[in-house]
């Protein structure tokens, strides 16, 4: 395992090489995820980046603080990722912090529009927000792959 800055952040990640011995992109330690959590309509009221005066006085959903802190205690990585500009950063970290929330690093400029679809040579894992924050369970889903068939 080799420790590294990630983020401003010292982590340990699993150094990895592919089939032929070459060196690939290193791995977070099994069991350890890294958290991409939505800021708008996800951890609080949705406010369109339209009207940023908003931003200030969202409201936070109940259980969302206590729950991404307690996966940020358990060692997982917490990375806010919002269609937010780079121009709402600094009122955005200071309504995370004021509400309480422990994290990584916050990512600007998502695509807004949702209908995301995320293609990786990592392990993607989605979670549609519904409704409350509470622990993740497995179930059964349809999912979209790539077809390998020649």
């Amino acid at each position: 395992m080799k420790r590294l800055e990630w983020d401003g952040n010292m982590v340990d990640l699993v150094e990895q090489v592919d089939d032929d011995g070459n060196a690939i992109s290193p791995s977070l330690p099994e069991g350890c995820k890294n958290f991409l959590i939505d800021i708008d309509g996800t951890i609080c009221e949705d406010v369109p980046n339209e009207e940023p005066e908003r931003m200030v006085t969202a409201e936070c959903y109940d259980g969302v603080v206590e729950q991404i802190n307690k996966w940020y205690d358990e060692g997982h990585r917490i990375c806010f990722f919002t269609s937010r500009t780079e121009e709402h950063r600094e009122v955005t970290e200071t309504w995370l912090a004021k509400h309480g929330f422990k994290w990584h690093s916050c990512l600007f400029g998502k695509p807004r529009g949702g209908n995301y679809h995320w293609i990786d040579n990592h392990i993607v894992r989605a979670t549609r927000f519904h409704s409350k924050f509470t622990e993740l369970v497995k179930r059964w889903a349809e999912v979209e792959v790539f077809d390998d068939e020649d």
